[in-house]
C-alpha cells in the first residue's frame, strides 16, 4: 500500500498557511485534505478554498464533522500552546488513534527534532515540533554531545519583529520553557537555557541563532566536522539553514577556568556557533526564517511518519 496520507491543518494563520502550501508543493507521501480555522476571513481559508483544499471556519469541531474527517491519518496543529491543549483532547475522543503534530509549544508528546531524535518517534501519537529556536539549534548540541560531554548550552535565537505574530507572542514563556527543556532531553546538555529577541529592525533581518556549548575538554576538529555535517543535515529540509561563520572554539584550564552558569567555575571548552536562516518564500517573506523552519521541520516530520503508515520508502 503506497497511498497518500490525507492531512488536515488546523490554524489558518501564517504558519498553518505555509505549511499547507508546502505539502501541496512538496508532499511525497501526504495530500492536504483540509485547512481549519476560526475566522471566516482570513486569508489562510481564503487561500485553501482557491487551492481546492477544503476550509473550515469553525475551529476542531468543525474539523471532525466534515465528511472527510474519518479518511485522514494525520493532523497537524499551528495554533497556540493553550489551544492545542483543547485541540488534542477533542480529537482524542474522536479519533484514539489519530496521528498528531504538534507545532505550538504545548509539549504533550514527546520532542521531536528530525535529524536528532524522529526515528525513536515515528510511532507516537502525538510529537512536538519544539519551537523555531529548538530546530535550529537542538541539533547543533545534539552533534557536540555525541563527542562530549555538554555541561551547558545556552541558544539565543533572533527573529524580526515583523516575523513574529499573535501565536508567536502569545507563546513568549512556553518558547524559552520548552526549548531549554529540549536542549536537555534531545539536544543532551546537562542544562539548557533559552533566549528569543524580537529585532524591530527595518529592513527586517534574516533569523540568527546563536548556540553556546560548554563542553568537556576535547579534540576541536572532530566536533567541527560533526557540526558541518549536521548543518548539511538539516540544510536538506531546510535549504535556507547555514552556518554564518566558521565554529569558534575557546580552551579553559585550571589557570584560566570557564565560568559556569549556575556552577562557578571549571575547566573545560567553550564552542560559539552562528547560523542563520533564510525561508523559502512559499507564503511568509524570506526574513520569516523562523517560521519556515518550523514547518519545513514538521513537514519532514509527517513525510517520515506518513511513509511508515503506508509502508513506502522513507524520503532521504
Amino acid at each position: 500500500m503506497t497511498d497518500k496520507i490525507k492531512v488536515a491543518i488546523i490554524g489558518s494563520g501564517n504558519i498553518g498557511t505555509d505549511l499547507m502550501i508546502k505539502v501541496l508543493r512538496h508532499g511525497e507521501q501526504l495530500e492536504m485534505a483540509a485547512l481549519v480555522g476560526i475566522d471566516p476571513a482570513s486569508d489562510g481559508l481564503a487561500r485553501a478554498e482557491r487551492l481546492g483544499v477544503t476550509a473550515c471556519a469553525t475551529g476542531v469541531e468543525g474539523l471532525i464533522e466534515l465528511p472527510v474527517f474519518e479518511h485522514i491519518g494525520l493532523v497537524f496543529d499551528a495554533t497556540s500552546a493553550a489551544a492545542h491543549h483543547h485541540n488534542e483532547k477533542v480529537l482524542r475522543a474522536a479519533r484514539p488513534d489519530l496521528r498528531v503534530i504538534d507545532l505550538t509549544p504545548a509539549a504533550i508528546g514527546p520532542y521531536c527534532v528530525p535529524v536528532a531524535n524522529l526515528d525513536e518517534h515515528l510511532d507516537a501519537l502525538n510529537v512536538n515540533m519544539v519551537t523555531c529556536g529548538g530546530q535550529a539549534t537542538i541539533p547543533i548540541v545534539h552533534a557536540v554531545s555525541g563527542l562530549a560531554k555538554v555541561h551547558y548550552a545556552e541558544i539565543v535565537a533572533s527573529i524580526s519583529s515583523k516575523s513574529a505574530g499573535p501565536g508567536t507572542r502569545a507563546n513568549i514563556d512556553e518558547f524559552t520553557e520548552t526549548t531549554s527543556l529540549a536542549l536537555e532531553k534531545v539536544g543532551g546538555a546537562e542544562k539548557g537555557k533559552a533566549i528569543i529577541v524580537l529585532n524591530p529592525a527595518e529592513p527586517p533581518l534574516l533569523m540568527r541563532d546563536t548556540v553556546y556549548v560548554f563542553c568537556e575538554p576535547s579534540d576541536p576538529e572532530p566536533i567541527r566536522a560533526a557540526i558541518e555535517a549536521m548543518v548539511e543535515k538539516v540544510n536538506a529540509y531546510v535549504p535556507g539553514y547555514r552556518l554564518k561563520q566558521d565554529v569558534q572554539f575557546e580552551h579553559y584550564g585550571e589557570d584560566g577556568p570557564l565560568y559556569m552558569p549556575g556552577e562557578g567555575a571549571r575547566a573545560g571548552m567553550k564552542i560559539s556557533v552562528f547560523l542563520e536562516v533564510e525561508g523559502a518564500a512559499h507564503y511568509l517573506p524570506a526574513f520569516a526564517g523562523n517560521l519556515d523552519i518550523m514547518t519545513s521541520a514538521a513537514l519532514a516530520t509527517g513525510e517520515r511518519m506518513a511513509s511508515r503508515l503506508t509502508g513506502a520508502p522513507a524520503q532521504a
